[in-house]
């Protein structure tokens, strides 16, 4: 009798411990279990730490709470701009009401995915290049309440979205690159023009002051030979020494000497004839005179003829030497 009492006894204790093993179970501390009986959510959500459940009655489901981080696939779409561009991000979330992640929705990560891709698309189609590109806080935040809005019937919190890498094709990117490299140009060009305006004031400056006292050229010049002395050169060459500095320095002194001198030479110049050019004509040889000759032994005189001949016409070239005239000696009378 006593030892079937002990049978019975022990048989019992084996089913209540089976009994509570089969309903025991743990929550996490990142965890909520959420009860389900006969289909049925009951109870609050089972809190961390050991809970148990009705065996073969009660169902338990566990949803992590933790922030999940989810990458989005690279997206593919046209920005407002007309430019072909690849954009993928990732985004962190978490859920907040266990029961609602369950029973709203079939699969909340599925959800928040999909959900994510085409708030991407969406952003992509509104935005343009340069938007991508410099402005991408903009853009998360407003990709981030794109997906927050649904999801706030799912019992998930949207904690974070980051847009990651934004491809371009490769004609772009040179297209880019050449715009770069004109735009630094642009810069470069502009800030050595101003240093060139700042240098040519800066050496106006110094020439005012340096006119003043012609010694700090000197002395300006000798600084520039220490300077090219400096360096392990053999040769040194001085463009302008001093002593012809000073030579053109005397010479601007005496000038106004020069013009008094020159009037005083003018009138001379002007008394003295000008000489004659060779282009004149000569003048043609003197014939010497005829001896006198008495009535009786002149010649008898000829009739004038109508035809005279003409002065001869000067010319620019000497003429040839003319011929002595005909001399008709007188002939003696016995």
């Amino acid at each position: 009798m006593l030892e079937d009492l002990l049978a019975a006894a022990a048989a019992v204790g084996a089913a209540g411990f089976a009994y509570v093993v089969a309903g025991a179970r743990v929550v996490k501390q990142y965890e909520r279990g959420l009860v389900f009986r006969l289909g049925r959510v009951v109870g609050p959500v089972r809190k961390p730490g050991f809970t148990m459940v009705i065996p073969a009655v009660d169902r338990m489901r566990k949803v992590n709470l933790q922030i999940v981080t989810m990458p989005v696939p690279a997206q593919e779409g046209i920005t407002r701009d007309n430019v072909t561009v690849r954009v993928d991000a990732v985004v962190y979330f978490k859920v907040v009401d266990p029961q609602a992640a369950v029973v709203n929705v079939e699969d909340y990560r599925f959800a928040v995915s999909q959900m994510a891709q085409t708030s991407l698309r969406s952003i992509i189609g509104k935005s343009e290049l340069d938007d991508l590109l410099s402005d991408r806080e903009k853009l998360n935040q407003g990709l981030e309440l794109m997906i927050d809005s649904p999801a706030v019937g799912w019992g998930v919190q949207i904690d974070r979205v980051e847009i990651k890498d934004v491809s371009l094709p490769d004609t772009m990117k040179r297209s880019m690159a050449r715009q770069a490299e004109a735009d630094r140009e642009r810069r470069a060009r502009i800030i050595n023009a101003d240093a060139e305006l700042q240098a040519s004031r800066k050496l106006a400056e110094a020439a005012q002051q340096m006119e003043g006292t012609p010694s700090a050229l000197q002395l300006r010049l000798l600084q520039t030979v220490v300077a090219v002395a400096a360096e392990k050169n053999s040769t040194l060459v001085l463009p302008f020494p001093v002593e012809l500095l000073r030579f053109l320095e005397r010479a601007a002194q005496q000038q106004p000497l020069a013009p008094q001198q020159t009037m005083s030479q003018e009138p001379a110049a002007q008394a003295a004839p000008p000489p004659q050019t060779s282009s004149q004509p000569a003048p043609p040889p003197q014939q010497p005179p005829a001896p006198q000759q008495t009535p009786s032994q002149q010649p008898p005189t000829q009739p004038p003829s109508s035809q005279q001949t003409p002065p001869p016409q000067p010319s620019s070239q000497p003429p040839p030497a003319q011929a002595a005239a005909p001399y008709a000696a007188p002939s003696a009378t016995p």
